[in-house]
């Protein structure tokens, strides 16, 4: 029988979600009159396999807990959390939140979110076929990705680190303000960084790939990318400066509006970090740029039923055909603004709610990548950008990362470069975006991304 309250438990045939959340309901019962309580718990277990050459490097299995408790009280937040799933320590984590109450400074905007009638969008999110896998099985993966990708092309010497991953975790998150949520989850990995050389010159390459269930894994994709990224840069000088037309595919142009999405924060607005502050309703991109933070898309690696407050997730467009919508809030901005909680707030068990996009989806536009590069006369095919946050002030928008590529010469891809500085502002490239290619794709990270073109950045080479 569902507790009273309870806001949403997930598909729980062996019990797992209800035993945490059994443990949840005890540690909840013994807070003291008058504080208001949340508690997150979590279990997760992992594996992970390295192999090099032919041989296993490294194989290591973790099995860990964490839990966090907040408080609050007359306005103070107390915060305090442990290693453990022991009801004791739990029970010692709870008195230590209260306790903190007292150190806290009080702030109005403090509180737990309450249930707030959005309904749970199911997803299905965990697969027994994870811990079903036994170690000769996650080894015959990486030794399998390793051997696509030093049989592909001549030039590539080594794969310098080829790994799979998997992992399955439970958690739940409770609340005296009648939240009540538990979910399981599972995921799969694989990585490889193929060495291609040509003479003295070597070039490193990369691709990975990620899934609920390991059978998902497409390592003849990985092989395929990480390869050609290797490979296409053997031979690449330092171009000349200028100003030039920028493609970035799926990846890299996810990349670019995962700082953008940063920068609309409620948090960030609210303390006058953001550049789009006070920008709401006002066009900040071009017209074909429609992005949305949506953890309910099922096909997301990243879909979630609730955030880490507890509250149903739910679509947030952010900007409409470049014109700004909203920003991401979780309960303590939404309380601050006076207009509630997006369901946006991230965290981990053993620490506080932040906000933060959990998956990124771009509206795609209608041509693929060959068709983009076909309209462009003098520009750069972007094959990996360094430096993309370091190199971004996200209070200011000032961008100026390093890159490489290819050269689009004439509509074609030509020669490669290397050591490029691209500079400019985001707000500046978001307006220039000429056109949203049609390619759009379920990342691994989760997110869903589609190729960039980008007029008139400023590359500083020879």
């Amino acid at each position: 029988m569902t507790p009273p309250g309870t806001q949403h438990r997930s598909d729980d045939p062996d019990g797992t979600v209800a035993q945490l959340e059994s443990l949840a309901e005890r540690v909840l019962a013994a807070r003291r009159p008058g504080d208001a309580v949340e508690i997150v718990l979590s279990h997760s277990r992992g594996t992970s396999v390295r192999v090099h050459d032919g041989a296993v490097e490294s194989l290591t299995s973790s099995d860990s807990s964490g839990a966090g408790v907040r408080v609050v009280r007359d306005g103070r937040l107390g915060f305090a959390h442990c290693g453990s799933l022991d009801l004791d320590v739990l029970l010692g984590t709870l008195e230590a939140a209260s306790d903190n109450c007292t150190f806290g400074e009080p702030d109005p905007h403090n509180g737990l979110v309450e249930p707030d009638g959005v309904p749970v969008v199911p997803q299905q999110g965990w697969t027994p076929a994870v811990e079903q896998r036994s170690a000769e099985q996650r080894i015959a993966t990486a030794l399998e990705l390793e051997r696509l990708v030093t049989g592909r092309d001549p030039r590539v010497v080594a794969a310098r680190s080829t790994t799979y991953g998997d992992a399955s975790s439970t958690s739940v998150i409770m609340s005296t303000t009648g939240v009540r949520a538990g979910e399981r989850s599972s995921s799969s990995s694989v990585s490889t960084q193929p060495m291609a050389r040509s003479g003295d010159e070597t070039q490193i390459g990369a691709s990975y790939d990620a899934a609920r269930d390991p059978a998902d894994l497409d390592l003849h994709r990985v092989a395929d990318e990480a390869v050609e990224r290797a490979t296409r840069l053997l031979g690449a000088r330092k171009p000349p400066s200028g100003r030039l037309t920028v493609v970035l595919e799926p990846r890299l142009a996810l990349g670019l509006l995962g700082i953008v999405s940063g920068m609309l924060s409620g948090d960030a607005v609210v303390k006058g970090r953001s550049p789009f502050a006070d920008r709401r309703g006002e066009v900040i991109a071009a017209p074909c740029i429609t992005l949305w933070d949506d953890p309910t898309r099922q096909e997301s690696l990243g879909a979630e039923e609730v955030d880490g407050e507890g509250l149903a997730t739910r679509p947030n467009q952010l900007i409409a055909d470049g014109r700004l919508v909203d920003f991401l809030r979780d309960g303590y901005v939404g309380r601050r603004t006076g207009e509630g909680s997006t369901a946006s707030a991230v965290r981990g068990a053993r620490s506080l709610p932040g906000i933060g996009a959990q998956v990124l989806v771009m509206s795609p536009g209608t041509r693929d990548l060959d068709e983009l590069v076909a309209t462009i006369d003098h520009g750069l095919f972007v094959n990996s950008l360094s430096g993309l946050h370091s190199g971004v002030n996200a209070v200011s928008g000032d961008f100026s990362v390093g890159a490489d590529g290819l050269v689009i010469r004439d509509g074609a891809l030509a020669e490669p470069v290397r050591e490029l500085t691209l500079a400019s502002t985001l707000q500046r490239l978001l307006l220039d975006v000429r056109e949203v290619g049609g390619d759009a794709t379920w990342l691994p990270s989760g997110h869903r991304g589609a190729s960039l073109v980008i007029d008139d950045v400023a590359a500083s080479g020879a």
